[in-house]
């Protein structure tokens, strides 16, 4: 794993070196009023950047309202600290503001132990941090092992069930939200429907990567999607205020359209969501198809 930033420009070696340093205060004061052990002793063991910025690829298009984020690998000494709770200040603080920090942030969260784990199992999520990540903060002893070698017929065994599992789920959202649209009940349609878009975003990261964490927030999926096939960006256009609000309210339908009494979506609003979903489908089901027949080729090359 690589350890120098040399290939980013001077200004976001910068925000780079603030945003691990907001990440260890942060996780200090989550953890400072702990009584447990193994949550007031926890340890950051290493952070590590990866994607685009560590490989050197990265978008900033004002233009096309596209920036790519600072992907974060944090990497904890034991699987309780991996709760959202200890990061939301963390999250928070590194938002991309007037301050020090002006790229967006992605963070994951894994313990030492869960990583080893997917790395013996061959992930390739894994495997490619490994491969193409920057080690921006270390811990001596803290040990990653080498990747393992997943057989073609074993990944595709696995991205198979993915895709049935999480396409069929999927299905099911959206007729609930038709359910409910027919039924004038347009909060718990449009939650449906935000369900319906997530578990299509979760299938096409498990299908190509096999991996797909445990994220609810439609932006930062989509991010990560989009990031893997910039064909799924046909799903979400972006051009006007009405493409743009239409998309907030289908991110914060998960929790607020539960729980807000505030929340509001118009038929038109939903109408236009529900017409983009299943966009979105055709789009995930073509990616996740085309990666499959890759795995196939390659099983039958394996056991030629």
């Amino acid at each position: 794993m690589k350890k120098s930033l040399d290939h980013l420009p001077l200004r976001k070696q910068v925000e780079l070196r603030r945003v691990v340093e907001v990440i260890h205060d942060s996780f200090a004061e989550a953890i400072s009023t702990r009584r447990a052990a193994r949550l007031k002793n926890g340890k950051i063991l290493k952070v590590i950047l990866y994607g685009s910025y560590a490989r050197g690829d990265w978008v900033h298009d004002p233009v096309g309202r596209y920036f790519s984020d600072f992907d974060l690998l944090v990497v904890v000494d034991h699987e309780d600290l991996t709760d959202g709770e200890f990061w939301h200040d963390a999250t928070n603080r590194t938002m991309p503001g007037e301050g020090e920090i002006r790229t967006p942030v992605s963070i994951i969260v894994h313990s030492l132990d869960d990583v080893n784990q997917q790395l013996d199992r061959g992930r390739y999520f894994f495997a490619d941090i490994l491969r193409d990540g920057v080690l921006l903060f270390d811990t001596p002893g803290a040990k990653l092992h080498k990747p393992a070698d997943i057989k073609a017929q074993a990944a595709l065994i696995e991205a198979e069930g993915f895709f049935a599992e999480w396409t069929s789920s999927s299905e099911e959202f959206q007729a609930g939200a038709g359910f409910y649209t027919e039924r004038g009940n347009n909060k718990l349609a449009a939650f449906s429907l935000h369900q319906a878009a997530e578990h299509l975003y979760h299938c096409v990261l498990l299908v190509v990567t096999l991996y797909s964490g445990k994220a609810h927030n439609l932006a930062f999926l989509r991010k990560k999607a989009e990031a893997i096939d910039t064909r799924l960006a046909e799903a979400w256009p972006r051009e006007t205020k009405f493409e743009r609000r239409c998309f907030e309210l289908l991110r914060e339908a998960y929790v607020k359209a539960r729980y807000s009494k505030h929340y509001k979506i118009s038929a038109e609003e939903l109408a236009w969501l529900t017409e983009r979903v299943e966009v979105l489908r055709g789009l995930v089901r073509t990616v996740c198809e085309e990666r499959l027949v890759q795995l196939r080729r390659e099983a039958e090359a394996d056991n030629a």
